[in-house]
């Protein structure tokens, strides 16, 4: 799934249910963050696979203490974001590198099935997770276009909750 969209729908379901566990802008970003790989190669035309070693789980554990790192020093920033969608959490640094490895490992995992070029398991040279049938890419859109629709129906859940045990207390 090179730059889309769809690797956050899973993210969005596993945020929404972990709430108070993950870092939801980490797990957010991590899921995405590897496909600037393939837009890198695309946009530069580099003669590179379009999903190289950050697509593997070697390099993705690369990206995940970073990627923590900097999410860690930026929360604060992020902070008017997550009240805005009413999202209230007290995040620390174990909860972004939870998310990190989560939302980096889940990239993999939905890209494996679907790419040939994938090595996940490098240095090995080849992907044990390749589905060849060519409806598996169908599957795993709409798996993740679901995810989408089963997001919203957890968010807005999660707010009604919110709402409710706020007015319990209000009497």
């Amino acid at each position: 799934m090179p730059f889309t969209p769809f690797h956050l729908g899973p993210a969005l379901v596993i945020g929404i249910i972990c709430i108070y566990y993950l870092d939801f802008p980490t797990l957010l970003v991590a899921s995405v963050i590897l496909d600037i790989e393939p837009f890198l190669v695309l946009l530069l035309d580099l003669n590179y696979p379009l999903h190289g070693f950050f697509h593997s789980f070697l390099g993705g554990t690369v990206i995940i203490l970073p990627l923590s790192y900097i999410m860690f020093k930026i929360r604060t920033f992020l902070n008017p974001i997550t009240d805005y969608f009413k999202i209230e959490q007290s995040s620390s640094f174990l909860n972004i590198l939870t998310a990190s490895f989560i939302g980096i490992y889940l990239h993999i995992l939905l890209d494996a099935p679907l790419y040939s070029d994938i090595q996940p398991l490098f240095p090995l040279n080849f992907n044990p997770f390749l589905i060849t049938s060519e409806s598996v890419g169908t599957i795993t859109y709409l798996f993740c276009a679901y995810c989408f629709l089963v997001a919203l129906i957890l968010y807005f859940m999660y707010l009604g909750i919110k709402f409710k045990n706020r007015m319990n207390k209000k009497n």
